[in-house]
């Protein structure tokens, strides 16, 4: 695990997190409706993201539309760019980044994700295509899961009314709804894998080299491992029993960083606002890969 996000280093974060977390909730308006996606979720996740790489502040909202190139597919969404503006907007990546590399490679090793793939024995000597690649990893994986758990958990309980009274009388829940929300949620769907060997798999053949689509979505509401797998419990007894981290030598590294993110938040939330009402129908991202929200509207009651 990166000693960026290790859990020994986890108390170094939450200063800054709360700290931004407050002036963006205390900076949002009352009494009228906005997009939830676009003030809280996108701009919390921005400035995490950016702090990991490094990243200059002021240009940190170019992280979530690059994110979203990376994402978008033609074949799922007919809205998404074409394949050649989408690679010309992943070619500014690539020299937006290159750029931050060549700066932190002529420096001493520091503990951004940027300088430590500089410096690291084995990515220092990447070629442009693999460290595309690993920047698209690191910018869906730090921005679209974080991003869409906070949009998913508010619809969530906008939908479970009675466990956000339940939340509401006893704040310490904030602990299990954290996992339950990444469960319910599930923003990465699944991920494509290859068959090193043949093997057979819940009485089918998978042959050596086929394509193998692990959907995380489907374990989490696996009703053989998880007790009523298709409701939302706030105070569900094994909390932590979900895949949307992945599992094994995949498990996602930033995990406890993104539970630290929604913790944070939801402590802040039932903190200030007695009410956060969604009025309105979500919009959501059209993708077979990433659930997520592009459009939440709320109201805060002054």
């Amino acid at each position: 695990m990166s000693p960026i996000v290790g859990p020994a280093n986890l108390n170094n974060w939450r200063g800054l997190i709360r700290e931004r977390t407050a002036k963006v909730l205390d900076g949002l308006p009352r009494n009228e409706t906005f997009n939830w996606v676009d003030l809280v979720s996108i701009e919390l996740t921005t400035y995490m993201l950016a702090t990991l790489f490094d990243f200059p502040l002021e240009d940190r909202r170019l992280l979530p539309h690059w994110c979203d190139m990376v994402t978008a597919n033609k074949l799922t969404n007919p809205d998404a760019p074409e394949p050649e503006v989408r690679m010309a907007e992943l070619r500014k990546m690539l020299q937006y980044f290159s750029r931050l590399w060549n700066e932190r490679i002529n420096a001493p090793p520091r503990t951004d994700l940027v300088s430590m793939l500089a410096h690291g024995p084995a990515t220092r000597n990447m070629g442009p295509a693999e460290f595309m690649g690993n920047l698209a990893l690191l910018i869906v994986g730090g921005n679209d899961t974080t991003r869409n758990s906070m949009t998913g958990g508010l619809l969530a309980l906008h939908h479970h009314p009675r466990e956000m009274a339940k939340l509401r009388a006893n704040p310490a829940l904030i602990d299990s709804l954290v996992p339950e929300i990444i469960r319910w949620q599930t923003p990465v769907a699944y991920m494509r894998r290859t068959a090193l060997s043949d093997a057979v798999l819940g009485g089918k053949q998978i042959k050596k080299g086929d394509k193998v689509a692990m959907w995380y979505l489907s374990g989490n509401r696996d009703e053989t491992a998880i007790p009523d797998p298709n409701q939302f419990i706030v105070d569900r007894e094994r909390p932590r029993q979900h895949l949307s981290f992945g599992f094994g030598i995949h498990r996602c590294v930033g995990n406890r960083l993104a539970e630290l993110q929604l913790k944070i938040l939801w402590e802040e939330l039932l903190r200030r606002f007695e009410a956060i009402e969604v009025v309105g129908e979500p919009k959501r991202v059209r993708s077979s890969f990433v659930r997520g929200f592009s459009h939440l509207p709320v109201r805060i009651p002054a």
